[in-house]
């Protein structure tokens, strides 16, 4: 029975390179397996899939996706969807509609919060209807879990502006809540 799949994880905790390794299984098994990320994420290019580490992958965006018929999108034996924070509560229904109507697994990876630990619309909706919710885990510099995505610039964590600001670990590292509220990043 295909499900509808919510992989989140804070900054740096390889979810993109757990969506391109899954991607790889499936054409590795003879399967098709479609790649897709949303719009917002031009970082690496306008369709590609990029991870820290290097692996990348061509894809095709979220707008263009939901346009699909259905005959287009039964070509395929599961749907991978990266930086699936950022779709909408629409996007993200039209997602479970693959898997409820036309029986396809589709696995969503991205974040769960932002910088200011509030839930992104993407996440919320998943959150409320995924078949099966699953955390990728990395650590804070203190060894505990990290669950929060800090922003930061030259004068240390940055808790107000728009939710959306891209950028990596220029932009942002992974803490435990409590270095989180400490505005600690760790030794230097």
């Amino acid at each position: 029975m295909a499900k509808l799949y919510f992989y989140y994880g804070v900054m740096g905790s390889s979810k993109t390179a757990n969506a391109l390794m899954v991607h790889y299984n499936y054409h590795e098994r003879g399967k098709k397996a479609l790649l897709v990320k949303t719009d917002i994420d031009t970082r690496d290019g306008d369709k590609i899939v990029r991870s820290r580490i290097g692996l990348k992958n061509e894809c095709e965006n979220l707008s263009e996706f939901v346009k699909y018929p259905n005959d287009r999108i039964k070509e395929y034996d599961c749907i991978i969807v990266d930086e699936v924070q950022f779709a909408t509560t629409e996007e993200i229904d039209f997602l479970s509609d693959i898997v409820d109507v036309l029986g396809i697994p589709v696995m969503c990876y991205g974040l769960r919060t932002d910088f200011r630990n509030e839930l992104f619309e993407g996440s919320s909706r998943l959150i409320s209807i995924a078949d099966e919710i699953h955390e990728v885990k990395t650590v804070c510099w203190c060894g505990s879990k990290a669950t929060c995505n800090a922003r930061y610039n030259e004068k240390g964590i940055v808790r107000e502006g728009e939710q959306i600001d891209l950028g990596a670990n220029d932009k942002y590292i992974a803490l435990c809540r409590k270095h989180y509220k400490l505005g600690d990043f760790g030794p230097k």
